[in-house]
């Protein structure tokens, strides 16, 4: 690697990278990892994290190792498995063959232990759980030795292998490492490294009926991998002081291990925990609707790999923790959806339009741009007839100077076709809600070749109502009211839920749709960004809202 690029960096975990290869630590080395638990689906979070660590691989012509720490079978599962992986490769990143597990070194794991308490520096504890927390003491006052902290080497190795052999109920032994619970870091204070656990692991099966902690698997698999650097979250950070402590002590690979602030996003939860409660309590439709902040719900809506990454890339990586707002995350996908995304109108709240003066049975098809932002996006086709859809809020029986859409009396542009006036409108008599507007349409008007010198403010959108297909069409909001739902230490987050995250609506679009796919996007024109959701099929076609055109959240909370 040429020094030119080694000295440009973005961060202060680039920066630290670009000093360790002109030192040639590590040999020149370069080598990351991603380290999910597989209890629960991906995040936005967690994309951050997966773009920083294979973004850092590929930066500096290294590798990036996928390792799932699975050190607790009691909530660990295959499907999550299966969908971290997916959500992996859907980002844009590849580990090749280098898939790993925490559970691939339980044996290295069992013997570097074993070789802990040769040393006198891990001994078996008796204690309970509360018991063992009880006497851990305070971040002010030191907490107490176990009763059984002295047991002899032998003793020890006895009861460990028992252990392994499963002679002993859960709850009644743990092993600890032998440090200090004196230290002004709890972390430090003999910290369990074994539990007994008879339980099924979903690789290993019935093998082990003890399984590692997190703290102790951790470090020790960075460093059997030889991971050079070794980048996580700050609440990780107290820790980092034990993963050294326990390498020194092995005589292991000294991985090592650099901090950065979590991603705090607006509005949104980021707790697997809390995210399974909305979905165990049925507040979502699963860990992939549309409303969570998972991957997989990002993908659904409507969000793109490369919108997920740039967002990544414009938040950067800072030292200290800090709340993003979620208008960057849209914005992000409104830039890329803006240049990418095929335009179709279509209509969310119909109101019929009858065009009296247009000739009975006659239809034209108009041309219409479908991307203005792509040159090579070329045009379609769409049908003009007699009978028409467009939006309810397009029209009000006593509108205000400024509104420049329809009224009694007022002209308005047809998007890509006519200039048309409403001259009079039926009303349901039992409601009151305006059904049918009656208007006329000057020919003399038509886009592309109008010749009538006329000027109107105001450009609908619409559709014929002879070609139109019905959509089932999902309006989603943000799931929280707040900007920090679990902020609030006297409330729950689900107070802030919002009441008005989704809405269905019965909608018309353009005919234009035909072997339309799930998962392709598109822009309703003057709508929203909008994808073909998975549920569509025999029975219909169902649209996503992704994003507004605009963001109308800030004007919304100004107003409240």
């Amino acid at each position: 690697m040429s020094t030119e690029l080694s000295k440009e960096h973005n961060n202060f975990i680039e920066e630290i990278i670009s000093k360790d290869l002109e030192s040639n630590k590590h040999q020149g080395r370069v080598h990351t990892r991603f380290p999910p638990e597989p209890n629960g689906y991906l995040h936005i979070g967690h994309a951050k994290s997966i773009c920083l660590n294979f973004g850092l691989a590929q930066k500096y012509n290294g590798l990036c190792n996928l390792r799932f720490d699975d050190t607790n079978p009691d909530k660990e599962e295959v499907e999550y498995v299966e969908s971290i992986q997916e959500d992996i490769k859907w980002l844009g990143f590849d580990w090749e063959d280098r898939l790993y597990y925490a559970s691939d070194y339980f044996p290295q794991l069992y013997q570097l232990a074993v070789d802990l308490i040769k040393q006198g520096l891990a001994y078996v504890d008796d204690q309970s759980a509360d018991e063992i927390s009880n006497t851990r003491g305070t971040p002010t006052r030191p907490g107490k030795d176990s009763p059984f902290r002295d047991r002899t080497v032998a003793e020890n190795l006895k009861l460990f292998e028992e252990m392994k052999q499963g002679v002993f109920q859960e709850g009644t032994k743990v092993l600890r490492a032998k440090i200090n619970m004196a230290s002004p870091n709890m972390h430090l204070r003999d910290p369990v490294m074994y539990r007994i656990r008879h339980t099924a692991h979903h690789r290993t099966g019935n093998d082990w009926c003890i399984y590692p902690t997190y703290d102790w698997a951790h470090g020790q698999s960075d460093a059997l991998e030889k991971i050079t650097h070794s980048v996580c979250t700050l609440e990780f950070e107290v820790h980092r002081p034990l993963y050294e402590w326990f390498i020194e002590h092995l005589g292991l690979y000294p991985s090592r291990q650099y901090e950065f602030a979590r991603l705090n996003l607006g509005y949104t939860i980021m707790s697997k925990r809390k995210l399974l409660q909305l979905v165990e309590a049925g507040v979502v439709d699963g860990w992939d609707d549309p409303r969570m902040p998972t991957i997989s719900g990002l993908k659904r809506r409507g969000y793109t790999p490369e919108s997920i990454r740039k967002f990544s890339d414009r938040i950067g990586v800072a030292r200290r923790d800090g709340i993003i707002d979620v208008a960057l995350l849209e914005f992000s996908i409104r830039e890329d959806l803006n240049a990418r995304a095929p335009r179709r109108l279509g209509i969310l709240r119909p109101l019929k339009v009858v065009i009296t003066n247009y000739p009975e049975g006659q239809e034209e098809w108009l041309p219409a741009i479908n991307n203005p932002e792509d040159p090579q996006a070329g045009t379609r086709d769409i049908p003009f007839t007699g009978e028409l859809f467009i939006e309810q809020t397009d029209f009000m029986e006593d509108p205000p100077r400024k509104f420049f859409r329809l009224g009694p009396g007022r002209e308005v542009r047809l998007k890509y076709g006519y200039i048309i006036k409403c001259e009079s409108y039926q009303k349901d008599p039992s409601t009151g809600e305006v059904t049918t507007l009656y208007c006329t349409y000057d020919p003399q008007t038509k886009s592309g070749s109008d010749t009538s010198g006329k000027k109107v403010k105001g450009t609908l959108g619409w559709v014929s109502a002879n070609h139109c297909i019905d959509g089932e069409i999902r309006l989603y909001d943000r799931l929280f009211l707040d900007e920090q739902p679990d902020g609030h230490p006297d409330k729950d987050f689900t107070d802030f839920l919002n009441p008005s995250s989704l809405e269905v609506v019965k909608g018309k679009v353009e005919c234009n749709f035909e072997g339309v796919k799930p998962m392709e996007f598109f822009q309703f024109e003057r709508q929203g960004y909008f994808n073909v959701d998975l549920d569509s099929g025999k029975d219909g076609l169902v649209f996503n809202r992704t994003v507004t055109l605009r963001d109308n959240w800030s004007k919304h909370q100004k107003r409240n």
